[in-house]
């Protein structure tokens, strides 16, 4: 998929998106969930705050919030594993995303594809009772 940029998001529909989002009160963010478009693959989660998700909307690139370094970060701007944003999907709570992505490469920083290939804690749908 070729990248995506500038996305027709308005002001508006921005405001529209904004009064629903209900981030922490004590952080100001959102759990983010980047999920595959194409084939609903868990890939990572992150964190953004309301202009993290403005970025996202207005430019089609994942824009993320860094806890650690307190900073606006857009995925693959160092490492290329970018992630094209296909949509986003607010929660009922208001306080979690959804961004179903394009990624190209390895979500995780440890260079996996996704974050979520650690240790299977439960595996229920294996067992035979």
């Amino acid at each position: 998929m070729a990248p995506v940029e500038q996305v027709a998001f308005d002001a508006e529909q921005w405001e529209a998106v904004r009064a629903r989002l209900r981030p922490d009160p004590q952080t100001g963010l959102v759990a983010a969930v980047a999920q595959q478009w194409d084939t609903g693959e868990v890939l990572m989660l992150a964190w953004m705050d309301a202009e993290a998700l403005r970025r996202t909307l207005t430019t089609g690139r994942a824009t993320y919030w860094s806890r650690s370094r307190q900073e606006y970060w857009v995925k693959g701007d160092t490492s290329g594993h970018a992630q094209h944003v296909r949509s986003v999907r607010l929660d009922c709570d208001g306080d979690a995303v959804l961004l179903a992505v394009d990624q190209v490469g390895a979500a995780c920083h440890t260079g996996e594809r996704t974050c979520f290939d650690a240790d299977l804690l439960l595996d229920l749908a294996g067992s035979s009772s």
